[in-house]
């Protein structure tokens, strides 16, 4: 059962990945169309992108065949986000009846016209960085399936433009699939693809027509020396590297059509998610490293608590009460515990960036986990994502301003400013540096102008409103009240030992939250920058879960120890050992570009580093906020009464003597039981 867990969790949305909103559509033959049921079988395509490069680029930025009557369906903010640019294709079916051999197009290219040369040469160029088609029939990936190791089939949802061999005669990317890809630098084109349909039939079902379940093609490369008498057979078609004479490529295609009523319509994704190279390993990787992160979380609560029974054993042994009034450890610093923090504004702006990010992230994984963000809802993760940011200003000012008046500070115009502008200012910085950069070099995923400006419209319109909003409830409350009374005077720190330090705490703080996602955090850059499909989102809402228990375990832990030291410069501590995360999280990006990317040139290096950067500023306030609020609540319901009586009060727990509203003296001072 255990070992089956994963898969049913992994599986459990994908396997109705095409319900949360779209509606089948019914295919005909051609003459029995009507009652929403139609022959035209129409192929639509999006960018081509690269593993060696970040630049995606339209269809027409290539010499491709196009469409006379070019349609572009209206596409969502997370789709313009993420640069994919969908458009018709002249590819077009009609259902149940095959096609051998057709043409599409013919390209032609003289080498003594500079627009020709221009053309091929970025047409060699996408075939050298391996750029890849992505082609859409009913909303669904037409997909190139070949064999891998140990017999397994992928069933990769793009396929290659064409491929190259060195001058040094190394076959490079899909040339390995034809033993005539021999001849030294030479690009070979695959202008011919064999496209295979498959549809589900409704004549034993109560509608009537057919639903497409399934579309695989293969490519393959001809060089066609009749135009007018095409026959899809013998040699490929070769491109040589240097460009002296005049050349023709002609696009051709074959369509086949198969029946499957074994599959259903709304299961007609499963095969690519079951192909999925090495998901076997994935699972079991993924829950042994779930258990893992829980023993260890087992395991610094046990520390906690071996902790305190130290110190709840040395109470109850203290038999004077002279004795009783000697205090020692964390106890000594308990009228320091809340003495404000140094920058005290930049933090609360911190936590209520922090909030925002927290409840924006919980929100998007849940809905995803309920398969209303699947992939086959183009762009609809992304757009939720941003939705919910601008709409969450409010929790965002709110706690901002309520931190900073509990922290004493009286530049409210400042802090709501800096709350509403700081964080979302730097990442719109660095979104807009790399987006100038992907204009210069003519990529699809640039985003538009008038995407910007709604960008900029969204966030001064709605999302600085909204902050303020929260901001002026968050200051018309009032300040967090400590259940324990802060010394005039602050206490001297005596000098700390190596671990006890801030920076030694920090570092290993944040090794264990980074334990539990860097097996994650390895398919979502794979998603991101290889492009593979990302759809584990059960066990990522898994994970989630275990981060904000593994960092607000580690920062309590890492507290507490701070305090024995009788260092109670905990607020800024607190929120950084756990957003130290974020540095690993770093760390390991560069790691993944050097040994695992085949990324080239200066721009993508630049672009893979800087999106990084926002992942990093984005995780950074996320982890630091859950670390910090774990440790302000557990310091704030510790004492019962003060810090110094937590042994007492946990001692008369255990012995079920704790009355509901019992009051503790502690000098002139008389505090109530909060928690």
């Amino acid at each position: 059962m255990l070992s089956q867990a994963p898969y049913c969790l992994a599986y459990h949305m994908p396997r109705n990945i095409t319900r949360s909103r779209l509606v089948p559509t019914r295919f005909c033959e051609p003459g029995k169309e009507g009652d929403g049921c139609k022959s035209l079988i129409e192929l639509f395509v999006n960018r081509l992108d690269s593993v060696e490069s970040v630049l995606p680029y339209e269809y027409d930025a290539f010499d491709f065949c196009q469409d006379k009557e070019e349609k572009r369906p209206s596409e969502n903010l997370g789709q313009v986000l993420f640069g994919e640019r969908i458009a018709s294709s002249p590819y077009k079916f009609k259902f149940n009846k095959p096609e051998t051999c057709k043409r599409v197009c013919i390209k032609s290219y003289d080498p003594e016209n500079a627009n020709d040369r221009n053309k091929l040469e970025f047409l060699k160029k996408g075939m050298q960085l391996n750029y890849q088609h992505h082609w859409i029939i009913d909303n669904m990936p037409v997909t190139w399936c070949y064999d891998v190791e140990d017999g397994q089939k992928y069933c990769n949802p793009g396929f290659p433009i064409g491929c190259y061999v060195t001058p040094a005669g190394r076959v490079k990317d899909a040339c390995i699939i034809n033993a005539e890809f021999n001849k030294k630098s030479t690009f070979y084109l695959f202008n011919h693809v064999d496209i295979t349909i498959m549809y589900h039939s409704g004549k034993d079902e109560s509608w009537p027509g057919a639903r497409l379940v399934m579309a695989k093609l293969e490519p393959k490369s001809y060089k066609h020396t009749d135009k007018d008498n095409l026959n899809c057979q013998g040699p490929p078609m070769e491109i040589p590297r240097d460009f002296t004479s005049k050349l023709d490529l002609i696009y051709t295609y074959s369509v086949t059509f198969e029946e499957k009523n074994k599959i259903r319509w709304a299961s007609r994704w499963d095969y690519i998610l079951e192909s999925m190279p090495h998901t076997n390993i994935q699972w079991f990787s993924i829950m042994n490293s779930l258990v893992i992160v829980l023993f260890l979380s087992g395991m610094v609560a046990m520390i906690i608590l071996r902790t305190l029974h130290k110190d709840i054993a040395r109470y109850n042994q203290i038999d004077s009460s002279e004795d009783a009034q000697e205090e020692f450890g964390w106890k000594l610093v308990h009228g320091d515990v809340f003495r404000p923090p140094r920058k005290g504004m930049l933090l609360s702006v911190f936590l209520g960036q922090g909030t925002q990010i927290f409840i924006m992230t919980f929100i998007t994984l849940f809905l995803a986990c309920l398969g209303f963000l699947s992939p086959a809802n183009r762009g609809a993760l992304m757009t939720c994502a941003v939705v919910l940011w601008v709409l969450l200003g409010t929790p965002a000012g709110y706690v901002s301003a309520r931190m900073y008046k509990t922290f004493r500070g009286e530049k409210w115009k400042t802090n709501v400013l800096l709350t509403a502008l700081l964080c979302p200012g730097i990442v719109f910085a660095d979104f807009f540096i790399m987006n100038l950069i992907l204009w210069v070099k003519g990529s699809s995923a640039a985003i538009p102008f008038g995407t910007l400006v709604a960008i900029l419209a969204m966030w001064f319109g709605i999302s600085v409103p909204l902050t303020f909003v929260g901001a002026y409830f968050g200051f018309k409350e009032k300040p967090i009240e400590h259940p324990v009374r802060t010394n005039q005077i602050p206490r001297q720190i005596p000098e700390q030992s190596f671990f006890t330090k801030p920076l030694p705490g920090i570092i290993m703080g944040g090794i264990l939250p980074f334990g539990c996602i860097f097996i994650q955090l390895f398919f979502i850059l794979n998603s991101i920058w290889s492009h593979q499909m990302y759809y584990m989102f059960g066990f990522l809402f898994l994970v989630f879960i275990i981060l904000l228990i593994t960092c607000s375990e580690a920062t309590v832990l890492l507290c507490y120890f701070h305090l024995c030291a009788e260092d109670y410069h905990w607020w800024w501590r607190s929120f950084l050992t756990s957003s130290f995360t974020a540095v690993y999280l770093f760390i390991y990006a560069i790691h993944y570009f050097f040994s695992k990317l085949q990324i080239t040139g200066n721009a993508s290096t630049i672009l893979y580093f800087g999106y990084t950067m926002i992942m990093v500023l984005i995780f950074f306030l996320f982890t630091g906020t859950i670390g910090f609020f774990a440790c302000f609540w557990g310091l704030w319901c510790w004492p019962g009464g003060k810090l110094q009586d937590l042994p007492a009060l946990l001692s008369m727990a255990f012995q079920r003597t704790l009355p509901g509203e019992d009051l503790f003296r502690s000098g002139s001072a008389t505090v109530s039981i909060y928690c």
